[in-house]
């Protein structure tokens, strides 16, 4: 069977900035927590800064992000939806609990 997942790895790195928004990262702690190459996730910034969905600020030698959340989403079959309504999904708990952003769930 191949390997897939349903959220791209620009979503995975939108939701790790999400939940980590207080805390200034490296695109090598972004890699380890998306658990993809740090190359891939400086081109995801890029991208996803282009687009107008983050903003990023130097902090000594990490970055500050800031994500724009009432964006739109980009695919056509979410036309009317904005980046917060995933990020708000993706927040929720196992237990269908909103969680702050920032919390990142304990490795199995």
């Amino acid at each position: 069977m191949s390997d897939w997942t349903f959220l791209t790895n620009h979503s995975q790195v939108l939701l790790c900035l999400a939940r980590n928004d207080k805390k200034a990262l490296t695109a090598r702690e972004i890699a380890t927590i998306v658990g993809i190459t740090e190359r891939a996730v400086q081109r995801i910034l890029d991208d996803l800064e282009e687009a107008g969905y983050i903003s990023r600020f130097r902090d000594g030698r990490r970055n500050r992000y800031e994500i724009h959340p009432e964006l739109p989403m980009r695919h056509p079959a979410q036309r009317g939806r904005a980046v917060k309504d995933l990020l708000a999904i993706l927040a929720l708990s196992e237990n269908g609990h909103e969680l702050p952003l920032h919390y990142t769930p304990r490795k199995e």
